[in-house]
């Protein structure tokens, strides 16, 4: 079984076009919505919608995540960011998966919405970056067995790139795969925000990571909903 975990915070936008395609899936999973403090409708759709386990945990989608990971039952791990469609025959693909030992982590290539050439180009270099560093991001729908990340400790419960450094630490344990389907991100908050600036931050962020500077003010980063 897949457990599909969704980190929400004020997400009343994009989180009903993520559910409704995923409940559309077929095959063996459970779906655990967990939230940060909506002050918005998050919990009411979350709530309203079939099959889905609604929790909640202290802000932070680190801390979120690892929050629903403890209540998840299935052999999969799936953390799925609220504004994230998965394609179709995903979770299938995944319990096809779950008795091959081979298959330990990993990820599916990413898409934004919309046709902007920019966002389309971002997503192109990220999927080569993915393929080969075999870094998986939170946006690219990641999944890893429920033993394993279990011994791995769950993600660090840091503010802003749990995801890059729990793969880090990941691949000290398996080659993460990358699979040819692609998961589709709303491109609301980056066309917002502007395609330009929200590249520079997000390029700003890794630098900093990547140099080992200090960490950047709660100031730099702000919530687009």
């Amino acid at each position: 079984m897949v457990s599909v975990i969704i980190p929400t915070y004020n997400e009343e936008i994009a989180l009903p076009a993520t559910l409704s395609a995923l409940l559309r899936q077929k095959g063996e999973y459970e779906v655990i919505v967990v939230d940060g403090g909506s002050s918005d409708h998050t919990r009411d759709i979350a709530v309203a919608a079939p099959r889905i386990r609604f929790t909640t945990a202290p802000k932070g989608r680190a801390v979120q995540m690892n929050a629903a990971a403890r209540q998840a039952r299935g052999e999969w791990l799936l953390f799925l960011h609220a504004d994230t469609v998965l394609p179709d025959g995903a979770i299938c693909q995944l319990n096809r998966f779950e008795k091959d030992a081979a298959y330990q982590a990993g990820g599916f290539r990413h898409r934004f919405s919309g046709s902007d050439w920019r966002l389309r180009l971002i997503s192109l270099i990220d999927n080569l970056r993915a393929g080969l560093t075999r870094i998986i991001y939170g946006d690219q729908a990641m999944f890893v067995r429920r033993r394993l990340f279990q011994k791995m400790g769950g993600f660090p419960e840091e503010p802003v790139l749990e995801d890059l450094l729990f793969c880090e630490k990941l691949k000290t344990y398996t080659r993460p795969i990358l699979l040819d389907q692609c998961v589709i991100t709303d491109s609301r908050k980056f066309v917002q925000m502007g395609i330009g600036k929200s590249l520079a931050r997000c390029l700003v962020i890794l630098l900093c990571h990547v140099l080992h500077l200090p960490f950047i003010p709660k100031n730099f980063f702000s919530d687009i909903r």
